[in-house]
């Protein structure tokens, strides 16, 4: 009889646990911008996602308007880049590099969830 009654309780127990939880994402589009007089925005570049406050590092590169979209879980974040870029197109050869850093991202499901990161950069001739 008190296995019955104990089998009837862990029965009642797992149905009583049936739980589902979903996670409700976000899309977060960084448009980087470039210096003025500089070069258009390219694809590749790569950039970083780091989410405040917990271990979460998101990495993937801009397309060919130089935005990169990421699908992440709302919150606070911080977009930073580092890329680098040689412009042998034209007569004088150059290697550019490009900088910068986007803090306090805050994204949500009623949201923009757009940002944007300006650019530093340095440029130095390419001798040939």
């Amino acid at each position: 009889m008190t296995r019955m009654i104990k089998m009837a309780c862990m029965a009642m127990l797992c149905m009583a646990c049936d739980y589902e939880e979903s996670v409700d994402l976000c899309t977060l589009s960084v448009q980087l911008v470039y210096p003025e007089n500089s070069i258009q925005p390219y694809a590749g570049a790569r950039v970083e996602l780091k989410s405040t406050g917990r271990d979460a590092i998101f990495v993937d590169s801009t397309n060919a308007s130089g935005t990169v979209f990421f699908n992440v879980t709302p919150g606070i974040y911080e977009a930073s880049t580092s890329s680098q870029f040689k412009d042998t197109l034209s007569a004088v050869w150059y290697n550019y590099h490009f900088n910068g850093v986007r803090s306090q991202i805050v994204v949500s499901p009623d949201s923009t969830n757009r940002a944007s990161i300006e650019l530093k950069m340095s440029r130095k001739r390419i001798v040939h």
